[in-house]
């Protein structure tokens, strides 16, 4: 069981703490990324992602080892702190680099059987928009079972952090980490995501997207096939 976590900014402070003890109740090996230091480059709007290949972008090998993190793990964390309301801008950023990957384009199949938590904090408020910014993506990449954690910290680091707060960030993650290792192997994505999916199939049917349309078809997702349901061989070779 492999888990991956990046954080929308660079220096450590409570949502990477909070990051790290969810991390490590759900007790796999786990990969850490920090934005901008690792990457923290700008989409160029160029479109040829979409239009071509993702391959095709000029951040593809700066971004290679994030996504080679992200599709060989069984649970992605996405951590960010809130900046005036949102996810960090090195987050956003980040998560724009992926928008080939959502259903509408050519979702990448295992995703619909990986978990999926957004972390925030916030002196004050805004965890609901922040966690919002990044499930968001979660969501439209296909991630089966998304779990969310906001908390206003009233504190400004992790030190400064109450007793009480840490009391209950630990039940709460204990909590998730459960329901996360209690899904593992056997996690589905719900009807919302199905329904969904489904709806991009019939549109990818009509091919209005050439790099898209070739692309589902050789994964048989507009006829019978659904990325939920792979082969068993496909599964063990991830």
């Amino acid at each position: 069981m492999k888990t991956v976590i990046i954080h929308g900014q660079s220096h450590k402070g409570s949502t990477c703490h909070i990051a790290r003890i969810l991390a490590n109740k759900i007790g796999a090996e786990t990969t850490e990324y920090f934005l901008p230091k690792d990457f923290g480059e700008f989409c160029c709007g160029c479109t040829r992602c979409f239009k071509e290949s993702e391959t095709k972008c000029p951040h593809y090998d700066k971004l290679a080892a994030i996504t080679q993190a992200i599709d060989e793990a069984d649970v992605i964390i996405l951590a960010s702190p809130v900046y005036v309301y949102h996810a960090t801008g090195a987050m956003k950023a980040f998560l724009d680099h992926y928008g080939y990957r959502w259903m509408v384009h050519r979702p990448e199949e295992r995703m619909f059987e990986k978990q999926g938590v957004c972390i925030s904090t916030a002196a004050g408020g805004g965890m609901k928009s922040t966690n919002k910014d990044m499930s968001d993506s979660l969501f439209f990449w296909g991630v089966a079972k998304i779990y969310k954690f906001g908390l206003g910290v009233a504190a400004i680091d992790w030190n400064r952090v109450s007793e009480k707060k840490k009391q209950r960030i630990e039940r709460e993650t204990e909590n998730i980490a459960k329901r996360i290792r209690r899904r593992q192997g056997c996690v589905k994505p719900g009807v919302k995501t199905k329904g969904f999916f489904n709806i991009m199939r019939l549109l990818q049917k009509k091919g209005w997207n050439e790099a898209d349309a070739h692309y589902w078809k050789e994964k048989d997702w507009t006829d019978k096939a659904r990325p939920w349901k792979r082969r068993k061989n496909d599964s063990k070779n991830k």
